[in-house]
């Protein structure tokens, strides 16, 4: 009798293990990151009662951004199937059924934004905002237009405006400086994925810049159009007084390191090695985006 409850102790494991990664882990933590950052950064006069609010901003954010994870993977199952880097995924590897997944997704949705409503009606709103536009927007336009990377990197931003409602319940120009870090940092981030995975997604039929640009020079010159805004919006934190002038430093030292990716990629499109740029620009990216908000958090004025 051991060895049946063994098994099912295992599959329980491997069922929660894969209604995890439905959620897009990843993204969703990078998201979770964010929105907290921004709280902290929010925070004027702290008071103790405030403490609560970040386990729940927390909580919430994973389920707004997971269940939405979810959604996207429901409805891009067969897509999925037909691409080596997602083929594995729950769904088109037939470990979960789609209407376990799209249950699973709309319960977490659902009480990740409920969660949110508890602190305030403002981040319930952003979050249910983003969960509505990265799903039946930003998810179906992936295969209508090359434009659809640019819209979607506006739900990808939202979490830091539902982090700063969190605490200050409404939206400064401060928390426009923070949306727009994040919102010019996903685009040389995603193109750089797109671009290592290209065949994979013209494959599935996704219609991305990355695969109908055969050079990848106008790819790479997005990128680094896009890493100089992102190098100048990075700057605006201390200019509206949200950190110290010193931030300044650190984010132009970062901001040109970064910029210095995607230079390499652009030269590298002329060659052979543009997949491996790409790949060295996409790793960059991740360590672009924490060290730039852990400097905002180090320097952070005191108001």
């Amino acid at each position: 009798m051991s060895v049946p409850a063994a098994t099912d102790d295992r599959s329980a494991v491997h069922f929660v293990r894969d209604l995890w990664l439905l959620m897009k882990p990843e993204l969703t933590l990078l998201s979770v990151f964010t929105s907290l950052a921004s709280a902290f950064l929010a925070l004027r006069d702290p008071q103790p009662s405030q403490i609560v609010i970040f386990p729940l901003l927390a909580l919430g954010t994973l389920l707004v951004g997971g269940g939405a994870g979810a959604f996207n993977q429901v409805l891009e199952r067969d897509a999925d199937l037909l691409m080596k880097r997602t083929e594995r995924r729950p769904l088109p590897d037939r470990r979960l059924l789609p209407s376990e997944g799209l249950l699973f997704a709309g319960i977490v949705s659902a009480v990740g934004i409920g969660t949110l409503s508890v602190i305030g009606l403002l981040p319930a709103l952003l979050a249910a905002t983003t969960f509505l536009s990265y799903v039946f927007l930003y998810t179906p336009l992936k295969r209508i237009t090359p434009l659809a990377t640019i819209i979607g990197a506006i739900p990808g931003a939202l979490p830091t405006l539902i982090g700063w409602t969190a605490v200050s319940a409404s939206l400064t120009p401060e928390a426009f400086t923070l949306f727009a870090i994040l919102y010019y940092w996903q685009l040389p981030h995603f193109y750089a994925i797109g671009w290592v995975y290209r065949a994979d997604y013209r494959n599935a039929g996704f219609r991305l810049l990355t695969n109908m640009d055969d050079t990848g020079a106008r790819v790479a010159t997005r990128v680094v159009v896009n890493q100089v805004l992102l190098l100048l919006v990075s700057i605006s934190p201390a200019l509206v007084g949200m950190v110290e002038r010193s931030y300044i430093i650190v984010a132009l030292i970062v901001g040109a390191a970064f910029l210095l990716f995607g230079w390499r990629f652009l030269r590298a499109t002329s060659g052979q090695d543009s997949g491996a740029a790409a790949r060295r620009l996409f790793f960059a990216s991740l360590f672009y985006l924490p060290v730039i908000f852990s400097a905002m958090i180090v320097y952070k004025v005191d108001r």
